[in-house]
């Protein structure tokens, strides 16, 4: 069923996943989208995605050759289509993919993009009067490119509704995964992530670039108390409280969480909190209030007021747009 870009689609529609393979593309982000969407989990019984390679020709991604399953044109009948990074910003988009692109946008597709892949949905005109983001390395060039968007360079993903666009590697399975949830809700996207061996995505506003990367493996600092406030969301846990648990300051705390996360402890606890609360209202019938005090934010007000800050929309909205869809 093909809908304009202004009607909400049902699940069921959101079916056709379709890759664009054209052009010098990086093979990671490529393999990313396609073992994300092309692999259902157990759990997902209501359905999952019809995943397709749309492109001219056979082309060479890093040390692979992937033959296309259908030509660009199938894009335009899509419900999804995904366009991959490029090997070379310097290298234009191929005119084709961008007009396929474009009419796939304007038969009512949602189109998103990874990393350097925005450059070909800003040739688009997609990108014009929407925030938009790739690598943070590239980001400047996007701008000058297409003055038109609102580039944000420190956030992971941008989500505009019809159009999103992703950042570097990593930020392309996050993208996925918050496609996912959008989708299938946060239960089925979290299992995607544990397959992945990888946390639950994160939100699309965290910061793209940390001072010291690092994993949280288990002989980090951070590995037990992560675990363990997870365990007590409920609780009214502090910074204090957490600093005290791994014997630190909450000063030092707050270095080893920045340097982890992205956020400071109190951001990423309340970020816990959010997602536990979007897991309650999609997969069980508690009051707001209940699943205000399940998640530790005290009052259904806190609740609200952080939600929306976070999530973008009320508790009662996500309830309603996720809860039926969604097994318990």
């Amino acid at each position: 069923m093909r809908v304009r870009n202004d009607i909400m689609r049902t699940l069921s529609d959101m079916h056709t996943v379709a890759l664009a393979t054209a052009g010098r593309l990086l093979h990671f982000e490529l393999a990313v989208a396609y073992e994300i969407f092309g692999t259902p989990p157990r759990e997902a019984t209501g359905g999952w995605y019809d995943v397709l390679l749309c492109g001219p020709v056979p082309v060479r991604v890093g040390p692979f050759v992937v033959e296309p399953d259908h030509g660009l044109e199938r894009l335009v009948s899509a419900d999804t289509v995904i366009v991959p990074a490029y090997a070379d910003i310097d290298d234009p988009p191929p005119p084709e993919l961008i007009e396929a692109v474009r009419a796939a946008h304007e038969s009512g597709a949602r189109v998103a993009s990874l990393c350097t892949g925005a450059f070909a949905l800003g040739a688009a005109g997609l990108l014009d009067g929407r925030r938009a983001t790739t690598h943070w390395a590239h980001t400047a060039e996007l701008s000058a490119r297409h003055p038109r968007a609102v580039v944000d360079p420190d956030v992971l993903y941008t989500d505009n509704g019809s159009v999103l666009t992703a950042a570097g590697k990593a930020a392309a399975v996050d993208l996925c995964l918050h496609l996912i949830h959008l989708d299938h809700g946060a239960t089925i996207a979290n299992t995607v992530a544990r397959r992945l061996v990888t946390p639950p995505h994160r939100p699309g506003g965290q910061a793209q670039f940390v001072a010291t990367p690092m994993q949280v493996t288990g002989d980090h600092v951070l590995a037990d108390l992560l675990a363990w406030v997870q365990q007590r969301l409920d609780q009214p846990l502090t910074v204090p409280d957490m600093a005290r648990r791994v014997n630190t300051s909450p000063r030092n705390l707050g270095r080893q969480f920045r340097a982890v996360t992205g956020q400071t402890p109190i951001q990423w606890l309340l970020t816990q909190r959010v997602r536990r609360a979007q897991e309650l209202l999609e997969a069980t019938d508690e009051s707001i209030e209940a699943v205000a005090l399940a998640t530790g934010m005290g009052t259904a007000t806190t609740l609200r007021r952080q939600f929306k800050r976070i999530v973008g929309v009320p508790p009662d909205s996500y309830r309603r747009s996720f809860h039926s869809a969604k097994p318990a």
